[in-house]
């Protein structure tokens, strides 16, 4: 196992460089600049600026000093926030997303797994029908949908909870946005374990535990529960994937100092530094998540060798 957790780790350094690379070529090559503004600058301010920040060397060189530079843990200095580096500004939204995003997956995981039980213990029944439309209508709606919604219900109506703004230490500002982010993981994963675990059902190992005289409870802990639960794990990489993607939208529509909302306002801004070091944060979190399912298969699965 730790063969293969030290091969994979060093399949993703390559992977990581071809995605700095493309992501430092995409938006040079894009028209615009991080200094264009709705007045145009002196030529000779904008010329100053551009050395201070080596935009005027060759696209090579820059490309060189920002390898460089990160091969030292340095992100450079954001061109719009100009108090600011990019790794300070990770630091400060980092935490934000985190809170919202590991919660999200939590209640998804946790809440999508018993639903799909509950829903595969009562087949072809109402309460199956319920639990599969409300997953349907979970998956079909997107988070920047949901969240304006409950902002209505709850923010505006019945003034349960703030609509948007953030108050470090105030959980009432993290609540709506964890339930829109919650939503479409949830779903699928209801549907995956409500298919996955019907399917374990019918299985001659399950039928046995059943003759031997197991009640039901015993024989999901302990016979079903963890082999329904392999189509879940392949899930998990997506899951985290939508759920970073849902914070783009989310962090913007509800004014969470997170790190999705830097990304959306480095990307209009033409800030260089600030998306890519974004990018490559996000990389990393998905890659690292795809080693994590690849041994989560290990645990629930004994038939799978890694070193092989």
């Amino acid at each position: 196992m730790l063969r293969y957790f030290l091969k994979r780790l060093g399949g993703a350094i390559p992977t990581l460089f071809i995605i700095v690379t493309v992501s430092f070529l995409l938006i040079r090559i894009a028209p615009g600049g991080p200094f264009d503004q709705e007045k145009s600058l002196p030529p000779e301010i904008l010329a100053n600026l551009e050395s201070a920040y080596g935009l005027d060397q060759p696209l090579w060189v820059q490309y060189a000093r920002y390898l460089r530079s990160l091969l030292h843990g340095d992100f450079g200095p954001s061109f719009r926030y100009r108090d600011f580096t990019v790794t300070e500004l990770i630091g400060q939204g980092l935490p934000v997303t985190a809170e919202i995003g590991i919660t999200a997956l939590i209640l998804a995981l946790t809440l999508g797994i018993l639903a799909g039980v509950f829903a595969a213990l009562r087949q072809d029944r109402p309460a199956d029908y319920t639990v599969m439309t409300l997953a349907v209508a979970g998956i079909a709606v997107p988070p920047f949908v949901v969240l304006p919604l409950l902002g209505l219900l709850f923010g505006i109506r019945v003034r349960w909870l703030p609509v948007a703004g953030w108050e470090p230490g105030s959980i009432r500002h993290l609540i709506l946005p964890i339930v829109a982010l919650t939503l479409p993981p949830l779903a699928y994963v209801a549907r995956l374990t409500r298919a996955s675990f019907l399917d374990v059902l019918q299985r001659p190992f399950i039928r046995t535990a059943f003759s031997m005289g197991l009640p039901l409870r015993i024989v999901i802990l302990r016979h079903a529960l963890r082999p329904a639960l392999i189509p879940v794990a392949g899930y998990l990489a997506p899951a985290v994937a939508s759920i970073m993607t849902g914070s783009l939208v989310v962090e913007s529509i509800a004014g969470l100092p997170g790190v999705g909302r830097y990304l959306v306002q480095g990307a209009l801004n033409r800030d260089y530094t600030l998306v890519l070091g974004m990018v490559i944060l996000y990389s990393v979190v998905l890659i690292g998540m795809g080693l994590v399912v690849d041994l989560l298969y290990a645990w629930l699965d004994p038939r799978v060798r890694f070193e092989r």
